[in-house]
């Protein structure tokens, strides 16, 4: 048994992944990469996958890859139904769907596919209130794409991202995923987002870490110590078990142009 009273398999397996949105001139189509991105993921065996830039038929592709016992929730970003999706995909056999909800990340938070900020596309969040049919304990997940193209709409977007967090069930554990567009460590975005949430890079808090890549290679070798744009931030007080950068190839085809992050987690409870 471990420290939290559970079986060694019992931690929570949490992975964030921009899927890259498919369009992409070949060699790199949705289409050729596919089959690795469902492998990568069939190997990771998430409870809770945060997705980003996936498109429907991409995001079903996932869905049917991992198996029946998988669902989805999200929406598309520009009109609610097409468009890149923030989906949260989990493990009905390890969490149970309570309530979700979704919000852009603008001065009109409401407004579908509102875009107030300069952004370069409308961006969003995808919220789900779960509950652990392990532990029995509730969380929630929150999973987002930042924008690319201005700093500044990636600063509001953590301030507006940091009051809705605040504004949750406070003794509830969060898990937020996502594509941040910012360097942990050194960005605007990240100290926002931990200094007045109660928040911890999951990354910084493992008890044992991978090697450190760049998250975002752009189908070019990963560079060690790289920019790691791609976080899983987590309540104060969860046991971060272990953390990587997933680097899984197959026959040497990238899953994405972006490496997935996986964290295994004991939550408070």
């Amino acid at each position: 048994m471990t420290e939290s009273g559970h079986g060694h398999d019992d931690g929570l397996r949490v992975v964030t992944f921009n899927l890259q949105v498919d369009g992409a001139e070949p060699p790199h189509t949705w289409s050729s990469r596919r089959d690795a991105a469902v492998e990568l993921l069939r190997r990771a065996r998430p409870h809770l996958l945060g997705t980003q830039e996936g498109l429907l038929h991409q995001l079903r592709d996932v869905e049917t890859g991992l198996g029946p016992d998988h669902a989805r929730i999200g929406r598309g970003r520009e009109d609610g139904g097409g468009g890149e999706h923030m989906a949260v995909l989990y493990d009905r056999r390890r969490l149970q769907a309570l309530d979700h909800g979704h919000f852009w990340l603008s001065g009109t938070p409401e407004a579908v596919a509102s875009n107030t900020w300069g952004g370069g596309f409308p961006r969003m969040v995808t919220w789900v209130r779960f509950r652990d049919l392990v532990t029995g304990a509730g969380l929630y997940a929150v999973n987002t794409h930042f924008d690319h193209a201005s700093a500044h709409a990636r600063e509001r977007s953590a301030e507006l991202l940091a009051r809705r967090l605040n504004a949750l069930e406070p003794d509830v554990p969060r898990i937020v995923t996502g594509d941040f567009n910012a360097p942990a460590g050194r960005s605007a975005e990240h100290a926002t987002l931990l200094a007045g949430t109660g928040l911890v890079d999951a990354w910084d808090a493992a008890e044992v870490r991978g090697p450190a890549y760049g998250t975002f290679h752009g189908h070019r070798a990963p560079v060690a110590d790289g920019e790691r744009i791609d976080w899983i931030l987590v309540s104060r007080g969860t046991r971060v078990r272990s953390a990587g950068v997933d680097r899984f190839t197959a026959h040497g085809r990238s899953p994405s142009d972006h490496l997935p992050v996986r964290a295994v987690l004991d939550l408070p409870h």
